[in-house]
């Protein structure tokens, strides 16, 4: 049973790599310039695509194989099946661009015999805008707004043998922007597989991530006042219907080599690729070092991220960098990871993450 369920993902993983493939080869036709997704930038619920968590950030999304526990929630939900606590919490704050913040918590429960649950929220922190209108173009009223983004999700995983785990996230997404409100859902699926072919510290990931129907947007800053071209109505108000738009859907598959050089000394390197359907397919390599003195845990991380862009596509973000700090007491473990990635254009980005486990 636990093999048919492994090779049901497989086929999936694999029939949308195919899917998003055709996809982008078709559109690259339909616009004379030399960018090699003309999708980019026509996505409903970008803000999926922001990174969490410092360890995965500093590691450029690489460590698609050997993300584990609570951490695994974003980047692969077969992780969080792996987790060494019986519970997990964390709490991570992104200095994203433009002056926005992203927050994101999760916490994770592990159930003996049956598998690890979490809840996570993802919230975006854009702050006051100034309203501007057709009648106050300039925001002399000084009136303004406050965006929301937030995604809720629900992570279940569990490990069917002492190699494979799988997990899978079910997310409710709702973005509001002044009198305007768009709702939607998507589903993330993960699988780890540890000793491939055979060979120790040898682990491969696969996450296909934001699988979803179109998200649709509502709301009374749709109203329009008209008067219709035909009949006697007067002048009323009209709802401009909205156009739904895809979510972001990618597949990602991650190799990575994990060894041990001493016994205090271990280290881990990770690729990956990543394909888009509403952005440009990429490329990833990150390393890790740890270093063990007692309860102490030590680790630095770098990593790179190539994209496939052709000369007219544009990539703000550059090479990431990292370090973690964890203490093992007793009853408590207590890890703070850092990252920064470095922006062409904006402030670079800064990332804080503290875990617990109990």
């Amino acid at each position: 049973m636990n093999k048919k369920i492994i090779t049901f993902m497989v086929m999936v993983c694999v029939a949308t790599a195919l899917i998003v493939s055709d996809i982008q080869a078709q559109l690259t036709q339909l616009v004379d310039v030399n960018v090699n997704n003309k999708r980019t930038g026509t996505s409903a619920a970008s803000e999926l695509l922001i990174p969490v968590g410092a360890r995965g950030l500093a590691m450029s999304g690489a460590n698609l194989a050997t993300t584990v526990g609570i951490d695994a929630v974003y980047w692969n939900p077969a992780g969080l099946s792996l987790m060494g606590a019986d519970a997990e919490g964390t709490f991570s704050s992104l200095s994203y661009i433009a002056d926005i913040k992203i927050n994101y918590g999760a916490v994770g429960i592990k159930f003996s015999g049956f598998g690890t649950f979490a809840l996570s929220i993802k919230a975006l922190n854009i702050g006051d805008i100034l309203l501007t209108t057709v009648d106050d173009p300039e925001g002399v009223a000084g009136r303004t707004f406050a965006p929301s983004f937030v995604t809720i999700g629900a992570t279940f995983a569990r490990q069917f043998t002492d190699a494979i785990s799988a997990g899978a996230t079910f997310k409710l997404i709702s973005e509001q922007m002044h009198r305007v409100s768009g709702k939607g859902m998507a589903i993330d699926f993960g699988l780890q597989y540890n000793g491939i072919a055979g060979i120790e510290g040898v682990k491969l990931g696969v996450a296909v991530k934001n699988m979803g129907p179109e998200m649709t947007f509502d709301g009374p800053g749709l109203l329009r006042q008209a008067i219709a071209e035909n009949g006697r109505r007067p002048e009323q108000f009209y709802q401009s219907k909205a156009a739904s738009w895809q979510l972001p859907t990618s597949i990602e598959i991650g190799l990575a080599y994990s060894s041990d050089l001493s016994p205090e000394l271990s280290y881990n390197i990770n690729s990956g690729f990543s394909a888009n359907s509403l952005h440009l397919d990429s490329y990833r390599f990150a390393g890790e070092a740890i270093y063990t003195v007692g309860s102490v845990v030590l680790a630095g991380r770098a990593g790179f991220d190539l994209l496939d862009a052709g000369e007219d596509d544009g990539e703000i973000f550059g090479p990431t960098f990292g370090f973690g700090f964890g203490w093992n007491a007793q009853n408590i473990d207590i890890t703070i990871d850092y990252a920064y990635r470095t922006v062409d254009f904006f402030n670079n980005n800064n990332m804080f993450t503290v875990r617990f486990g109990f």
